[in-house]
């Protein structure tokens, strides 16, 4: 199916049924996503599954499944998570899927993410459409609190002394001489390091702290 909205697909006898599953990794199995799409009454040979990351929709199954599917057609997944983890991306696809393509989407472990119902004249579509817009408001909230309390932590952290990052190189007993040495144009900064045993980058760096500290040459 093409990426964008151009000309609807004409309708074919015999509206079929896919299902799609996918995994992240291959140490997971899809076997439990296979047997409830089948349960539902997709056929196996008409079930698609990646071992993918669900970040985007670039995923080879995927892409086969979405390119055969044609006006009417319905497309099962077990779980909302299965289509991917970004929910606005997710709405972007579903309205892709539905609107463009004339697919029917079912999620069968949420009920309402089933765009082939109709209830007192309100279409699945819309249901389903309403229920991920809330989804995807739910998860930008989530995202904030979780920034906002991983913010609190680190200054309550910071409060508390803890020091974040790399730990701090402790200046070798030689330093002070090292540094006379250098100071008087003995040494050059590869060779001070050297003989600190750091980079010139952090030999600088202590020779910057020193030049504001009391009792600096």
């Amino acid at each position: 199916m093409e990426q964008r909205c151009t000309a609807q697909r004409e309708s074919r006898e015999g509206e079929t049924m896919y299902g799609y599953a996918r995994v992240s990794t291959r140490d997971q199995n899809p076997a439990r996503q296979i047997d409830a799409l089948e349960e539902f009454g997709v056929e196996r040979r008409r079930i698609f599954t990646d071992t993918a990351s669900g970040k985007d929709f670039q995923r080879p199954a995927y892409q086969r499944l979405v390119r055969r599917l044609r006006t009417g057609d319905t497309m099962v997944v077990k779980s909302i998570d299965r289509l991917g983890r970004n929910y606005d991306e997710i709405l972007d696809e579903w309205r892709r899927l539905t609107k463009c393509g004339n697919v029917h989407l079912v999620v069968l472990d949420m009920p309402l993410l089933d765009t082939r119902r109709e209830a007192n004249g309100v279409t699945g579509e819309f249901i389903a459409d309403m229920v991920l817009q809330l989804l995807s408001y739910v998860a930008h909230i989530e995202r904030d609190n979780i920034r906002q309390r991983q913010a609190e932590g680190i200054a309550a952290a910071q409060a508390r002394g803890v020091r974040f990052g790399r730990p701090r190189i402790e200046r070798p007993e030689a330093f002070e001489t090292v540094r006379g040495l250098y100071l008087a144009g003995d040494l050059t900064c590869t060779e001070a390091a050297g003989a600190c045993g750091v980079s010139q980058s952090t030999f600088r760096r202590w020779m910057s702290a020193c030049k504001g500290a009391p009792g600096a040459l």
